[in-house]
């Protein structure tokens, strides 16, 4: 073998020249790179369109006859153009299809929602829509260059005059780079452009044809480093079955399944069947396993399926053949500059057109009214002709380089008689000069004149011409294109909260093993895969561990449970004696964060010898009463006393805690278990989730002790007792009051009784105790309806109504209207008919607090109603009032 140095660039020999290897792949891949870029994965700024998707609207504007076409026809149409298979342009034309803007379809075109693809392009037909005649083409604002094999010519660009690429969105992959830019809404695209003209900042997010819900408070403008949330439309059917109506982005009913199919599978849902009933609507229904929350559920599709996905858009667009990154608001800034200079052209060729039609006119009208043809009766040369003509034109007529003399008459043209003019004037039939209307001729021209006056005026006032062309785009094709995805806050779901018990915790006390797969050990909870497990030991130390099948966490375990992180709420209570002194100390502490799998020391300094004599966990941080009993062989004078635990700060688990006794204990009990020593917790509920929470998100229920229940007004006329479970939704769009219950609270109802036509007026207070289950206390069906509810004491209230064709209005006050009866009575009558609005000006807040820890959380959208100015009206008996 030859010793030579191996040399790493291959030589590779060319006729004429020395290419190297590495020079080779250089150039070569360079250029494939700007190829994909350029030609077939990014759209470009002018027209938002990609080759492909150009050519396939250029194809279609030259076969465009009103009719539709074979898409396979269409297909080999676009082949003169485009220079890749029809597969290629089959797929891409699907794609505008199922955008539904550009392309009318006729056929099975697929279902961007189902994912089913189109039939065969032989069984389906296309046509280019009207929107799409209208702004995306003409011949004489645009630029054209020879296709591929120099046989056509196609469009560079086509003149757009709309932001085709916000409307649709666009996705494409090239080398080493991406575009990704979301569709958004149609009218609120025209109405941002608009804005735009007349010099105001605008805003705009993404909307979907499947609709569902976005988050964009992260949208960072559709540029790299942005993110927005969409989720699902999940309707709740009943309290065993739930609806999906509305999917995310990019999500088919056919991988949404599967998605829910492998959570359940996993164990972090618990769902018994799924069956996709998509039709016209989507609709993929899910029934519970027996004992399910439907909220926990509904939270757990969010977290664990394709219910809920996160899209990072990547707004990049060819401007002046490179590759830009730019924000959705510029690309809408300039498409919109792009458009009105369009518009600008469109006017110019509009009056050049105008201008020489007036100019022909003109030349005409005094070519047969003066008739100067008989001037060349006698010409015997063709030269002749032309300068008689020339010279009898001239005598009725000033050209633009000519200064009129005063009180010239003549004609004043708009440019100057040319050879050809007087040619077109030769070719006239003898027949159309017989039958010349010299009044129709003068009409013509007035009206040509007129419409250069207004096309001058537009150029003029090109911003308003734009403004007012957007607003015809509005008008004859916005209809039908509302905004379909609801914008809106959406919160991140706490795994841990929400994944279903798919597992069991056991545990081996003596031997110090906790895990899933223990089952011969002792039993302690249902849990998940993928909780964390805290395990303490008998001699003062505890540790968290991720759980597993066995996990070794220290012997002599008295005590394990799934652990919460920052749970500041679970309070552990201990009392140990401290090895090396023999002083046995208390103390009270909460594990929020930890180092997972490090084991920390919970004694005074963890000597030898030092053990854990009580240990207590209170949910709520409830004090205990405990009986200390010493040795009988201690020194102590009283050898049994109490001592109690609410005497002792909650403080950090490595504090060495309180004194209790310097002499030996024999046993320590519990006496007794006291009120919450963290004081009441304040619970808010977030008015768009509806999810109640402790971190001061929304509106303020009240401080929540041990115990203590919530109730729920609905707008349907019925009541709710509850317990505070922080992992209830509720859902607001249905609420009509919430608030933290006491026994004394009276809840203010007026509403209609159906049956009898009447209003009524009620005052009740809660006598049921049954939990979780809703009560009417209207009557129910279709025809009665709760106008109003509210706990407030002395609520003075607002009624407007009809009387007489005419709105009065009458105020009272409800607490001197009605005395406090039963929950299941009518009440009294207000009057007879319905309420045109009720409103709550003020109440009685002094008497309020008496009994009531928060004014409760009210009406739509959770606001207690404004105090509008009006003064007090009579109900006379026999008035109509009407809804």
């Amino acid at each position: 073998m030859s010793k030579e140095k191996f040399k790493p660039e291959i030589e590779h020999e060319v006729p004429g020249e020395l290419v190297t290897l590495t020079g080779m792949y250089q150039e070569y891949f360079l250029d494939y790179a700007s190829y994909v870029i350029l030609e077939r994965a990014v759209p470009h700024i002018d027209d938002g369109l990609k080759p492909v998707q150009r050519r396939i609207l250029h194809a279609m504007k030259e076969m465009d006859d009103g009719r539709f076409h074979k898409v396979a026809n269409i297909i080999g149409q676009t082949m003169q153009y485009h220079p890749h298979g029809d597969a290629a342009i089959g797929d891409a034309l699907t794609n505008l299809g199922q955008k539904d803007l550009v392309i009318d379809c006729q056929g099975n075109w697929g279902d961007i929602r189902t994912g089913d693809s189109a039939a065969a392009p032989r069984y389906i037909e296309a046509r280019l829509t009207k929107f799409a005649l209208e702004v995306a083409f003409n011949p004489q604002t645009t630029e054209w260059q020879l296709s591929y094999d120099g046989r056509k010519r196609e469009p560079i660009t086509l003149p757009m005059k709309f932001p085709l690429v916000l409307a649709q969105g666009v996705e494409g992959i090239a080398v080493g780079l991406a575009t990704k830019i979301l569709p958004h809404n149609f009218i609120e695209l025209i109405k941002a452009s608009i804005k735009i003209l007349q010099g105001k900042k605008v805003t705009i997010y993404p909307d979907f044809q499947t609709g569902g819900q976005i988050d964009v408070s992260e949208y960072n403008d559709g540029l790299r480093g942005g993110r927005v949330k969409v989720r699902a439309k999940i309707e709740q059917v009943d309290k065993s079955t739930l609806c999906i109506t509305q999917l995310p982005y990019g999500v088919t009913t056919s991988s949404m399944i599967d998605s829910i199919i492998k959570a359940t599978e996993k164990g972090q849902i618990k769902v018994k069947k799924v069956a996709d009933n998509t039709a016209k609507n989507v609709e993929i229904a899910m029934e519970l396993m027996p004992g399910t929350s439907p909220d926990i559920t509904i939270d757990a599709l969010y977290a664990f399926t394709e219910c809920e996905v996160s899209i990072s858009p990547n707004a990049c667009v060819i401007v002046d053949n490179k590759p830009r990154f730019l924000g959705v608001s510029e690309l809408l800034r300039i498409s919109t500059e792009k458009t009105k200079a369009l518009l600008g052209r469109e006017l110019d060729i509009k009056k050049a057109e105008l201008e020489e039609k007036w100019h022909m006119a003109s030349l005409e009208k005094i070519f047969i009214e003066e008739r100067i043809y008989r001037d060349i009766e006698e010409c015997e040369t063709w030269e002749a002709v032309i300068e008689n003509i020339d010279k009898g034109l001239r005598k009725f007529v000033i050209t633009p380089d000519q200064k009129p003399k005063a009180g010239d008459k003549r004609l004043r043209l708009m440019r100057d008689i040319v050879e050809e003019d007087i040619l077109k004037l030769t070719e006239i039939k003898i027949k159309r000069i017989s039958k010349f209307n010299s009044f129709k001729a003068e009409e013509m021209i007035l009206g040509l004149e007129a419409e250069l006056k207004q096309v001058k005026h537009d150029i003029e006032n090109l911003t308003d011409f734009a403004i007012n062309y957007f607003e015809r785009l509005l008008e004859k094709y916005g209809k039908g294109r509302e905004r379909k995805t609801e914008i809106t806050s959406i919160e991140q779901i706490q795994i841990q909260q929400v994944v279903a018990n798919n597992a069991k915790l056991y545990v081996n006390y003596k031997d110090g093993f906790v895990g899933m797969g223990m089952k011969k050990d002792e039993f302690v909870c249902d849990c998940s895969d993928i909780d964390d497990i805290i395990a303490f030991t008998r001699d003062g130390k505890f540790k968290v561990v991720r759980i597993a099948d066995k996990v070794f966490v220290g012997k002599d375990i008295i005590h394990t449970a799934v652990w919460k992180k920052a749970d500041e709420r679970t309070t552990y209570n201990l009392v140990y004696i401290d090895g090396k002194t023999g002083v046995t100390y208390a103390k009270r502490f909460n594990v929020t964060g930890i180092t997972r799998d490090k084991e920390y020391d919970l004694t005074r300094d963890g000597s030898k010898g030092s053990k854990v004599l009580y240990f207590s966990v209170q949910p709520n941080g409830e004090s205990e009463v405990l009986n200390i009993t010493l040795t009988p062989a201690s020194t102590a004078r009283i050898k049994v006393f109490d001592f109690d635990l609410s005497d002792i700060a909650i403080k950090g688990r490595s504090s060495q805690g309180n004194t209790v006794t310097k002499y030996p204990v024999r046993k320590v009990t519990q006496v007794s278990v006291g009120q919450s020593s963290l004081g009441a917790m304040k619970v808010h509920i977030d008015e768009v989730s509806g999810r109640l929470n402790t971190d001061g998100r929304g509106k303020l229920l009240g401080a929540f002790d041990t115990g203590e229940k919530i109730i729920t007004i609905y707008k349907d006329g019925s009541y709710e007792l509850s317990e505070l479970d922080l992992t209830k939704k509720f859902d607001v769009n249905n609420i009509e009051s919430i608030s933290q219950y006491t026994e004394e609270m009276v809840i203010n109802a007026i509403y209609f009784e159906g049956e009898k036509g009447w209003t009524m007026v009620k005052r009740f207070r809660i006598e049921t105790n049954t939990l979780g289950q809703k009560f009417y206390f209207i009557p129910e069906g279709i025809t009665s309806k709760l106008y109003f509810a509210t706990i407030h004491t002395g609520a003075l209230i607002k009624i407007t109504y009809k009387s007489g064709g005419q709105k009065e209005e009458y105020e009272f006050k409800i607490d001197d209207f009605i005395d406090v009866k039963g929950w299941k009575a009518i009440g009294n009558k207000l009057f007879e008919g319905k309420l045109l609005k009720v409103e709550e000006l003020d109440w009685d807040k002094e008497a309020e607090e008496e009994h009531v820890a928060q004014p409760p959380v009210q009406g739509d959208l959770f606001d207690a109603g404004s105090k509008p100015e009006g003064g007090k009206g009579k109900l006379k008996s026999g008035d109509t009032i009407e809804w």
